[in-house]
């Protein structure tokens, strides 16, 4: 293939020889990631706390700087997109399929299994809508918006090729083009596959346990061989949606997936406990933002046999910071012709507020009928099965089965648009930089993203291994992203100048159109003197006459 570089044979090496790794020998593969997950999660989660709220200052001190006038492009370019269909883009490929399977679950996990109050108490639920929105919040926006703005600023206004080892060329200059900048690719890729898999193998855990929900007679297959026959299916499926393209089979997909998400949504906020619903809401989103601040900092570090944090926040610290290259890369493709203020702004404010909404709707939901004795928790085998608790909600309300089949044909969708997506980016990481990869090496990534996500789920710990690989994946990317962040700041050093000028031009103009305005002022008001010069002219006249 003679568009592929030689970042596409290194990691296509890496990648299969993990693969071989976890399918020879499972319980070493488990057994040396689990011990090196441990060491980075009670080591370093300082390290990833500190970073992801970075980012978030980052993004702030972007929005209310002069920098944010910058187009992501040239200075006449209009958005590619509509903001419905940019938005479509930004929920589909950030987290639509992680918000369908934790919408349920995590909150009813915190209710009885809380980081301080007491299991089952009016605290520990108010501490579960808090710490849902936290982790589904501003955090996971910011690290995205932070990645994505850098490679779009470098891509389309700088003229750079669509890698991130091209946004590293403030600092390290034309090594960009040698083995320090493959390096850089490498990793990229390296981290984009583990949280991809992650997610894939999320969503198809929550479509094997909805098919067994609603058709018993499916339990005498294993789980294994059900969840490899999920994945091997979705992956046919994205392959086919990968050969249209971005602006036909992911952009209607992207489209249908919101759409289907937000009448699910709307179906159990109208049909369930609205009112208790939306106070859940609005106490949660005055709740979050009281704590932000404590819940950024928090570590376990007074209670050394607490593992709540590690299980949970720094799990999903290191989920969005491996998920950002591929999230990244994929909102800069679809950002061209926004501003820095815009993007930025867009990016993390509207996907956070419905993300709030969503966990107020199915978490405030789960809770509710929890507590009038529905058993959710129980179902989902005491907060063990996860994948069970959107489908043991679902059972409160008329439509059951209608409305659960819709739901797992929707994380089936979100499921073949994230890996579409995840394809993509990874075809233009390793082909240097085509925005539009060839085919093939869409396919080979769709194959090993597939393959890494049926080893992890086969693995002695499941679940827990999908966990693991998105914390080792996300270390060294962690650190990428602050190298990034500091050749794009360094670079917008340079837009002082553009800027000022824009500046005087702009002040210009505004001179120029005051002093047209008071020239037109002034002929409108001699305009006006001739008129009653010739009323009275005229009225002379008829006297005389």
């Amino acid at each position: 293939m003679k568009s592929t570089t030689k970042v596409f044979y290194i990691s296509i090496v890496i990648s299969l020889a993990f693969i071989l790794w976890g399918v020879l020998a499972p319980s070493n593969m488990s057994e040396i990631t689990t011990s090196i997950q441990s060491f980075i999660s009670s080591d370093l989660g300082w390290f990833y706390l500190l970073s992801a709220t970075f980012y978030i200052a980052v993004a702030l001190y972007l929005i209310v700087s002069p920098y944010g006038r910058i187009k992501l492009g040239k200075p006449d370019e209009e958005p590619e997109y509509s903001y419905m269909t940019w938005f479509a883009f930004l929920f589909t490929a950030g987290m639509g399929i992680g918000l369908v399977f934790w919408g349920s679950a995590e909150p009813l996990s915190h209710y009885f299994i809380p980081a301080n109050a007491e299991p089952g108490t009016k605290q520990a639920a108010a501490e579960a809508m808090r710490y849902s929105m936290f982790h589904w919040g501003i955090h996971p926006w910011a690290i995205y918006a932070v990645v994505a703005l850098t490679l779009a600023y470098f891509q389309y206004r700088k003229d750079e090729p669509a890698l991130f080892s091209s946004t590293f060329r403030p600092l390290i200059g034309n090594r960009v083009n040698g083995v320090l900048g493959k390096t850089i690719d490498v990793f990229v890729v390296f981290a984009t596959v583990f949280g991809t898999a992650t997610s894939l193998g999320f969503g198809a855990a929550q479509i094997t346990a909805g098919l067994r929900y609603l058709f018993p007679t499916l339990e005498s297959f294993s789980d294994t061989v059900f969840q490899l026959v999920i994945i091997l299916i979705v992956t046919v499926l994205f392959s086919l949606s990968a050969l249209t393209g971005i602006n036909k089979g992911i952009r209607i997909l992207s489209n249908l997936n919101v759409r289907l998400a937000v009448l699910l949504m709307a179906f159990i906020l109208i049909l369930g406990p609205t009112s208790y619903i939306m106070g859940v809401f609005t106490q949660g989103i005055g709740s979050y933002a009281g704590n932000f601040f404590g819940m950024s900092f928090s570590l376990d570090v007074y209670d050394p046999e607490s593992s709540w944090v590690q299980d949970w926040t720094l799990f999903y610290w290191a989920w969005w910071i491996s998920w950002s290259p591929f999230v990244g890369a994929f909102i800069a493709r679809v950002s061209r012709g926004r501003t820095i203020r815009e993007f930025v702004t867009g990016v993390i404010a509207l996907p956070a507020l419905f993300g709030a909404l969503w966990f107020s709707v199915f978490g405030g939901s789960s809770m509710y009928f929890e507590n009038s004795g529905a058993g959710l928790f129980e179902a989902m085998g005491g907060g063990d099965q996860p994948e069970i608790a959107l489908f043991a909600l679902l059972e409160q309300f008329p439509l059951t089965f209608a409305v659960s089949l819709i739901t797992i044909f929707l994380i089936g969708s979100f499921f073949v648009t994230s890996a579409d997506s995840a394809t993509v980016v990874l075809g233009m990481q390793t082909t240097g930089g085509m925005l539009n990869p060839p085919n093939v090496v869409k396919l080979i990534w769709g194959l090993v993203v597939a393959g890494t996500a049926a080893v992890l789920l086969t693995s002695p710990t499941g679940l827990e291994a999908l966990q693991t690989a998105s914390i080792i994946g996300a270390l060294p990317f962690a650190i990428i992203i602050i190298l990034m962040i500091w050749s794009l700041l360094k670079e917008l050093r340079n837009e002082k100048n553009i800027l000022t000028i824009d500046k005087e031009r702009i002040r210009h103009e505004r001179i120029q159109l005051r002093n047209q305005r008071e020239q037109l002022k002034q002929q409108q008001a001699k305009l006006k003197q001739d008129q009653e010069k010739l009323k009275r002219k005229q009225k002379d006249n008829k006297k005389d006459k």
